[in-house]
């Protein structure tokens, strides 16, 4: 293995993993735009992500040649066994593994250790080396349980019911975990949704993720009616969407918004959130710790985030750190994907 402009590339089978521009083969971990990019002559993915790619990209810059491959598989070329296991990020989300001569290296890409009702859980693979993101990896973020954050969301709303709440969430992945989870908490209301996250809930549905009652927020009302008809109901919309003219037609909402970066008090002031939800599809500084111990690599490669500070703990630790300093990442902040339509 060895990173290129382009990304991380596994020499012996010639295939880049989540590579940053178009390549000739590309293997997939998952469907944000900072992993998934246009172009590829040839892509490797699990069936989700390759439906995630084609319904965001087209079919047509989705891959020249799209192979779906399923959890638990495996595939050789040139003597490189490639496999892929959930990594609980997204739906589809996958690691890598790839088996050459004995060794073994895992690329994580990025996962997350809670449950996630909406993909499959992060299966540990022990591996000789393993290749971690880093987004949350200081100290400060350790994300409590979700139920609870959704508790608090669903207390909100009674004690408020004169108000909409209004979630900022990311099109992919986000959404849908938050609207599945309001599901298991018996909030079988319907949910309300700003018109960019309306197609990838779709496409979950499609690919067998129930979601309930979902509708479009109602269109070309004036602000005091379509107010009066949301009293009490559950918006969720692209957290950059309150910037719009499309926030204008609520009177006096909730401002919410569900990410790991909410734990960060200060981000969420600056942002006018009245309701933090600490909510995070990646990692916290205790799961990637533990995640290091438990599959046992003796060497751990960081791809993006806090790498110092990550590299430093696993070093207390004996385990060999370094940072791959890969280019096109981002932390966290796929609220950019979502194109800002109004309605």
């Amino acid at each position: 293995m060895r990173v290129t402009p382009a990304g991380l590339y596994c020499e012996p089978a010639g295939v880049y993993i989540d590579p940053s521009r178009a390549v000739d083969r590309a293997i997939v971990s998952h469907g944000h735009s900072d992993h998934a990019r246009p172009g590829h002559r040839a892509v490797l993915a699990t069936a989700e992500t390759l439906a995630i790619m084609r319904a965001r990209m087209g079919a047509d810059r989705a891959g020249g040649s799209q192979q779906a491959m399923p959890f638990g598989q495996t595939l050789d070329i040139n003597g490189v066994g490639i496999r892929l296991v959930p990594a609980g990020h997204v739906l589809g989300s996958a690691q890598v593994v790839l088996d050459w001569q004995g060794s073994r290296i895992v690329v994580s890409g990025d996962y997350k250790r809670a449950r996630d009702p909406t993909c499959a859980g992060f299966e540990p693979v022990a591996c000789d080396v393993f290749v971690t993101e880093a987004t949350f990896a200081l100290p400060v973020f350790r994300h409590p349980p979700a139920v609870g954050e959704i508790a608090r969301l669903l207390t909100s709303v009674r004690l408020f019911p004169e108000r909409c709440h209004v979630v900022g969430v990311y099109a992919l992945g986000k959404a849908q975990r938050l609207i599945a989870m309001l599901r298991e908490a018996g909030w079988d209301r319907p949910i309300y949704l700003h018109g960019g996250l309306i197609p990838l809930c779709e496409l979950y549905e499609s690919l067998g993720i129930p979601l309930g009652d979902l509708r479009p927020l109602p269109a070309r009302q004036k602000r005091g009616a379509a107010a009066a008809g949301l009293a009490g109901e559950i918006i969720l919309a692209p957290p950059s969407a309150d910037a719009t003219l499309w926030a204008r037609r609520l009177a006096d909402p909730v401002s919410c918004a569900a990410s790991g970066w909410m734990r960060v008090r200060q981000r969420a002031k600056m942002r006018g959130i009245e309701l933090p939800l600490i909510i995070s599809d990646h990692a916290d500084w205790d799961e990637l710790l533990a995640t290091a111990a438990e599959v046992a690599a003796p060497e751990v490669w960081i791809t993006h985030g806090r790498e110092d500070a990550l590299a430093h703990a696993l070093g207390q630790r004996g385990i060999r750190a370094r940072a791959l300093h890969l280019v096109g990442r981002d932390e966290e902040d796929e609220a950019a994907e979502a194109p800002i339509a109004v309605p």
